[in-house]
């Protein structure tokens, strides 16, 4: 069975609020009943309800990277927080006794070994999934809308630019949100968030740094205008009109990647070990979502990656809500988004195991010791508008310290600094004052990249410190 742990329950709840409630249970004595089966792969008992009948919630783990969570009670949660209870109370050592599984729950568990017998025999004769048939004709039409959607846009960014952002009135604002609707229409969500973002930013009460930042945003659309054209002109042209897999226009221009489509392409990896060294959640106006995102390291590449959830305003009460996770996740497939550095990965199943001293060792390894190297290959990304403008890095530190200016820096063992500074609307760099002195040399950082468009100047945010025995979090 996968090891139990706080963190693993964690990964696993909705929200934050059903981690609190499970966690109630178990402190409030409301477990009647803890049982587990004899091959212990499945645990289950009796909680309390607020009514008068009691719940059953149990948790199979037949097949330990995708476990089998249920639950009598009428929640719309899932796992619910009786079944968060009881795994919160077998992780904090409560004794579970040996019983027979119930028939109800025996004949779940029956269904579904059958259902996992027939997909592996299918596996074993070869039967793969039916590609999912593309009709070319609508696939035509829609991509000719997508052509005269960034005709459209072209017009109203080149009209923005000849009239000047100065001279915007209310009426050119309302202009703005009207082909932001357009865009919609046009098969364009991804140009649609991007006009969004710059009606928001012109929008703000600060008119010099906004325009500033609608220069920058102005470039941003007209970059993605010129290659989305480019693109979507050769796609027409070609017989199949396939997927570029190799770059981020498509999510540009407003694709959602399918796993199978990841997949067909070869952007899989098994057998996969990843640390988790950061997390933030914010929320994203100009996509009208939540984003959740986490920083993890893979084992054998070095590379930090991206975990990328999107909660749309409007159901973000109805989805899991992600958060922190300190363990180490043995992850069976590793699916690879189209992207630069920190590409965007995802993951189904998983197991977990703590993190040791030998795990913070293998990450300090792949820290980068060569600050110009480091320096030059954020340069090279920032270069191109439709890359993240905020690349992550593990950098090798030799200090951590003041510079001339009272500024905070790192150093690497050349002598090379880089100045510290926050980019993400969470400070952590005057965290740095409370780390004892030991903390400050010879560790690893995980730092976010900026360029300032107000300074021109490369900016660096500390996001996590790892030392020979700990991950030190600055901001999740």
């Amino acid at each position: 069975m996968v090891e139990i742990t706080e963190t693993w329950i964690d990964s696993q709840a909705p929200n934050s609020a059903a981690i609190k409630n499970g966690q109630g249970l178990v402190k409030k004595g409301r477990f009647l009943k803890l049982h587990h089966s004899e091959d212990q792969a499945v645990l289950f008992g009796t909680c309390a309800g607020s009514g008068s009948s009691d719940y059953q919630p149990s948790a199979d783990f037949a097949v330990p990277e995708k476990p089998v969570m249920r639950c009598t009670c009428p929640s719309r949660q899932f796992p619910c927080k009786h079944v968060l209870g009881l795994l919160y109370a077998y992780a904090a050592g409560a004794s579970f006794t040996p019983a027979e599984v119930p028939e109800d729950l025996a004949a779940k568990r029956e269904k579904a070994e059958k259902r996992e017998e027939r997909k592996l025999k299918e596996a074993a004769e070869g039967a793969a999934a039916k590609p999912k048939k593309v009709n070319k004709s609508a696939l035509k039409k829609k991509l000719q809308a997508q052509l005269e959607g960034l005709d459209v846009l072209e017009k109203l960014i080149h009209s923005l630019i000849r009239n000047g952002l100065g001279t915007l009135d209310k009426k050119e604002h309302k202009r703005i949100q009207e082909h932001v609707k357009q865009m919609g229409n046009y098969y364009l969500s991804g140009a649609q968030t991007e006009l969004r973002r710059l009606a928001l930013v012109l929008s703000s009460e600060d008119q010099e740094k906004a325009y500033t930042y609608a220069v920058g945003q102005l470039a941003v659309m007209n970059a993605m205008i010129k290659k989305g054209r480019q693109y979507l002109t050769t796609k027409l042209e070609d017989p199949d009109m396939r997927l570029d897999h190799e770059s981020t226009i498509e999510e540009w221009l407003g694709h959602a990647w399918q796993l199978t489509e990841l997949q067909s392409y070869g952007l899989v990896s098994e057998g996969a070990e990843l640390v988790q060294l950061s997390f933030l959640s914010y929320a994203d106006d100009a996509r009208l979502e939540h984003v959740d995102t986490g920083y993890w390291i893979q084992k054998d590449s070095g590379e930090i990656h991206r975990t990328i959830q999107y909660r749309p305003y409007k159901a973000a009460k109805l989805m899991r809500e992600e958060d922190s996770f300190f363990d180490n996740a043995h992850v069976p497939v590793l699916y690879r988004y189209p992207g630069d550095m920190n590409r965007r990965v995802r993951f189904e199943e998983m197991t977990s195991s703590p993190v040791t001293e030998e795990d913070l060792a293998w990450i300090r390894n792949h820290a980068a010791c060569s600050y110009a190297e480091a320096v030059k290959n954020v340069k090279n990304q920032l270069k191109n508008p439709l890359s993240d403008s905020n690349p992550v890095m593990l950098l090798h530190v030799s200090e951590i310290g003041r510079n001339a200016e009272g500024q905070y820096a790192i150093t690497d063992e050349s002598g090379q600094s880089i100045g510290l500074d926050d980019v993400y609307m969470e400070p952590t760099v005057p965290m740095l004052r409370y780390l004892p002195e030991e903390k400050l040399s010879g560790v690893s950082m995980l730092v976010m990249f900026e360029h300032s468009l107000e300074t021109g100047r490369l900016l660096a945010q500390p996001l996590s410190i790892i030392t020979t025995n700990e991950i030190i979090r600055l901001l999740y």
